[in-house]
């Protein structure tokens, strides 16, 4: 879909990275406008802060924008974090890089096991019935000289998400959980020890691309 324009903002939308969290349409309905057919968007009816505002919510990335009039483009946020979902993925926030990708800010990655985009989740726990705690305990973490900075997303060969930077892990609550400079998270789905893994993935025979 083309971008949609105002006299103060352009928004665009991926609808590949879209996992329809609904975060834009439950908060800007006038705006985002679900179950309509063809231009979805319309951005002349609301001000720029507040569609901005919304468009950060995004967990996905699918939505991004660019101000015409001047006003603060999205900054990388001054936490880095990673919040596992109820059931679902892990949204990760921060100057990330994904191995093979355009940087980013927002990006939801699959902890199932059943995605067909990894190390994106495209919904598929929600068919797999997938079922995983977003309530994770708290563990003693390394301290941090900062919050802030790039976060390497590696995909390993048939393994987990290797991260690496400056990294805050917090419960679905929000809590904070830990703090870590580097980190093997789960993406076969079969970790005892969620978001991070254990090993399970050679057991299980999980098969998924790694970067180059």
């Amino acid at each position: 879909m083309p971008p949609a324009s105002s006299d103060s903002i352009i928004v665009t939308f991926d609808g590949k990275r879209c996992i329809h969290a609904r975060r834009c349409v439950l908060a800007l309905p006038g705006v985002f406008r679900a179950g309509v057919e063809g231009q979805w968007i319309f951005p002349d009816s609301a001000p720029a802060e507040e569609i901005a505002r919304v468009i950060g919510a995004c967990p996905s990335g699918a939505l991004t924008y660019q101000r015409k009039d001047g006003g603060l483009e999205e900054q990388a946020p001054g936490v880095n974090t990673l919040r596992p979902w109820e059931d679902g993925p892990n949204e990760l926030r921060g100057d990330v890089r994904i191995a093979g990708q355009e940087p980013r800010m927002r990006a939801v990655l699959c902890r199932c096991g059943q995605s067909q985009r990894m190390p994106f989740c495209d919904n598929s726990h929600l068919k797999a019935e997938f079922r995983a705690t977003s309530d994770i305990p708290s563990k003693d973490g390394k301290p941090l000289e900062a919050f802030d900075g790039p976060l390497e997303v590696t995909p390993t060969k048939d393994g987990p998400n290797m991260i690496a930077g400056n990294l805050q892990i917090i419960a679905g609550s929000g809590r904070k959980v830990t703090t870590v400079r580097k980190a093997f998270l789960c993406r076969c789905g079969q970790s005892k020890n969620k978001p991070f893994c254990d090993g399970s993935h050679k057991a299980a025979g999980f098969k998924a691309d790694g970067a180059d």
